[in-house]
């Protein structure tokens, strides 16, 4: 095998992986109302922090499809289209916008600095926060201050933990020269 495709194994060995955990965030859980409070929003944004904007829609994007083809992955153990076009759709949605956010924090192989990772982390939630709580409020029937009350706020201070968690991990493995791409 050629150095190019052993990276790029370890690049798809690494979309799988953040795949899974962003599964397993789903089943850590809060359930405080419509939208339970739930590990995955770290494992989105150590994705896109950690694998780039690219590789980071790609678990994502996997996580999704293996949830909608029935994978019991979703919040609660939950799976199929119904799940994903139900209240919390949005959520699941605005987080393909939230991994390619984080991503774009990445500067090559160097470390993210925290200004520019907490920025973009900023970014990123706001952009799962927008569409979900669209989404939340067209299919519960919610008024917009509603929707913003039962599905953004109780997350505000959780969400900015997740993501100083998820810019130290990356950080971390980083400095250890333990991502995809590195030496």
């Amino acid at each position: 095998m050629t150095e190019n495709s052993m990276l790029d194994l370890h690049r798809l060995v690494w979309t799988a992986l953040m795949a899974a955990l962003i599964g397993a965030g789903a089943y850590l859980i809060v359930p405080i109302g419509p939208v339970p409070i739930s590990m995955q929003p770290l494992f989105i944004f150590l994705a896109g922090y950690a694998l780039g904007p690219r590789h980071g829609v790609m678990a994502m994007g996997l996580y999704l499809l293996a949830g909608t083809v029935g994978l019991p992955v979703f919040a609660g153990g939950k799976s199929g289209l119904g799940h994903l076009l139900g209240p919390t759709g949005g959520y699941l949605f605005g987080f393909l916008a939230s991994a390619l956010l984080c991503g774009l924090a990445r500067t090559g192989r160097d470390l993210i600095p925290w200004t520019r990772g907490i920025v973009f982390g900023i970014m990123a939630i706001l952009a799962a926060y927008g569409a979900g709580a669209a989404w939340l409020k067209f299919a519960l029937d919610f008024s917009w201050g509603k929707a913003v009350a039962v599905g953004v706020v109780p997350f505000i201070p959780w969400d900015a933990v997740k993501i100083f968690v998820a810019l130290a991990c990356c950080r971390y493995l980083a400095r250890h020269n333990l991502l995809p791409g590195q030496r």
